[in-house]
């Protein structure tokens, strides 16, 4: 049983929301944009029950309708992706949702998401085929570093960072005159990176998380893992030597 949705920014254009579900605690965060009640959930991680409910929760935070647009996924693991396919259930020949057909109709009481309409599903281009094997679900972006995923009023740049799987990815949301938020899946937490199985995939993610992510953004930005609280990049800044040193 997931515990109650959280609040935990309530920025200009948008609202953070995230619960935590699942054996795991897995992080499950939405995005929904005041201007047009636009969703963007990152990582569908278990218990589409508690997810439908934190995407109704939102209710309060626009006076527009709610539509759930995107399911974005940070990696290919397991524990990330138990509720992406009930997510991303909709009516048969009903088209993925898009920016174009935002407003068209309504979404009914409590649920998220307008009838008749698919998110969008995406994810990284390395780990897509292993997510819809194992969810026997159409992940309908491809995601590389430098792009952009944008949704009508919520704009994420992505990440690559490579190590933890072959394709995790993750998810900036920059704000102006504010923080950065960075959705960082499993590839970086407080006290250190995520696991790796290898040497060469230790140096790869920790040179990514380096390079992409400590030497481009500022020491203020806001981490938000797939497990467990959040960080920033100031407070982890000083130990990437230690973190190099120790291997994991």
């Amino acid at each position: 049983m997931a515990s109650d949705s959280s609040l935990l920014y309530d920025l200009p254009a948008i609202t953070l929301r995230r619960i935590s579900v699942s054996e795991m605690n897995n992080n499950v965060y939405l995005l929904t944009a005041k201007k047009s009640g636009v969703q963007v959930l990152i990582d569908a991680a278990d218990d589409a029950g508690a997810i439908r409910s934190l995407l109704a929760s939102a209710a309060a935070d626009t006076p527009c309708p709610l539509q759930l647009s995107a399911v974005l996924t940070t990696h290919a693991h397991w524990d990330h992706i138990r509720a992406l396919e009930e997510l991303l259930e909709a009516p048969a020949g009903a088209p993925a949702a898009s920016t174009a057909d935002a407003t068209d109709s309504p979404t009914p009481a409590g649920t998220g998401q307008r009838p008749g309409a698919r998110p969008e599903s995406a994810a990284g281009a390395e780990d897509a085929v292993s997510i819809e094997a194992e969810k026997n679900v159409t992940i309908d972006r491809r995601l590389r570093h430098g792009d952009t995923v944008s949704y009508d009023g919520i704009a994420l740049n992505v990440i690559h960072l490579r190590g933890h799987t072959p394709g995790s990815v993750a998810f900036v949301y920059p704000v102006e005159d504010g923080p950065t938020h960075i959705f960082t899946g499993d590839s970086l937490f407080p006290g250190g990176v995520g696991k790796t199985w290898s040497d060469a995939d230790f140096s790869s993610l920790l040179d990514d998380v380096e390079a992409r992510l400590f030497d481009v953004y500022e020491d203020d930005t806001i981490i938000h893992p797939g497990h467990g609280d959040p960080t920033t990049l100031g407070a982890e800044r000083a130990s990437l030597p230690a973190w190099r040193e120790r291997g994991w």
